[in-house]
């Protein structure tokens, strides 16, 4: 799924630029939208409005029509995990506001924005978008474990398939409890030569007898102590071959794709490559 953010003042026409690209990506595509707000809407369809059910305790509530829209309110939901929720079901989702979020986005106006910021323009109508949609395409799509599971799910060889087996790798705070916490890690990778013995390792995986599918994804950039790194899938005809497969693929990937990492704890940084000399 490729995300991107949407910024800019009250008056530079985000939801505008929201409308526009969702009518350009919304055919041959699923597109998901979300919007960034500073009080709590109200959920309330047929005249039923489950803010009560909130009042006496839910966490969640979802208000169901009868043909078929739904709304939801719940509390402790990051942007994160609503991106989490949308990455297996949608080919983009466009967020509007949230100019702090570390995705990819355009600014309009004067309007201050983290990076990556693909594009700046004056306004939402006056938006390019060939070239927003271009400079996002170079971006690496937002994957998760589901992402990948949903898509072995759909192979053609998936009904000879009795086994899913994956592998996610995190970031470690600490190796012992007497370690300084780890805040981050960065990654970079060498491009081109690193899709590409991805895609060899993916191929020489998918060759081995009994295994059906395999997806690799590794993230580059920043990633937060906690979060996750790296994911193994693979789709097999029995649980043996399903579970070699992973044990292999995780080692080779570490091995053979070059990418580089930087830890950052509260004491320093370092690329590990070099601490390894």
């Amino acid at each position: 799924m490729q995300v991107l953010g949407i910024v800019g003042n009250s008056d530079s026409g985000k939801t505008t630029l929201v409308e526009r690209l969702v009518e350009r990506c919304g055919t041959g595509s699923r597109v998901a939208t979300v919007k960034h707000c500073t009080h709590p809407p109200d959920v309330d369809t047929a005249g039923k409005d489950t803010a009560r059910h909130r009042a006496a305790g839910a966490a969640e509530t979802v208000a169901l029509t009868d043909d078929g829209e739904w709304f939801a309110t719940g509390e402790s939901r990051t942007l994160a995990d609503t991106l989490d929720a949308l990455a297996p079901d949608y080919d983009y989702t466009f967020v509007e506001g949230y100019s702090d979020a570390a995705i990819p986005k355009v600014a309009l106006g004067d309007r201050e924005a983290t990076d990556p910021v693909l594009e700046r323009f004056d306004s939402g109508e006056s938006a390019d978008l060939d070239a927003v949609l271009d400079a996002l395409a170079e971006r690496d799509p937002y994957v998760t474990l589901e992402t990948l599971v949903a898509s072995v799910k759909r192979d053609p060889d998936e009904a000879r398939a009795g086994a899913i087996a994956t592998f996610t790798g995190r970031v470690r705070a600490k190796e012992s409890p007497d370690d300084r916490p780890t805040e981050h890690l960065e990654f970079e990778r060498y491009d081109g030569v690193a899709q590409e013995r991805m895609a060899t390792l993916r191929r020489e995986l998918e060759a081995r007898d009994g295994v059906h599918a395999v997806r690799l994804h590794h993230k580059t950039g920043v990633v937060e102590a906690g979060e996750d790194i790296v994911f193994v899938v693979i789709l097999a005809g029995h649980r043996g071959e399903a579970f070699a497969a992973v044990q292999d693929g995780i080692d080779r990937l570490k091995e053979e794709v070059p990418l580089f990492k930087k830890e950052v704890t509260v004491d320093e940084e370092f690329w590990a490559h070099e601490r390894d000399r």
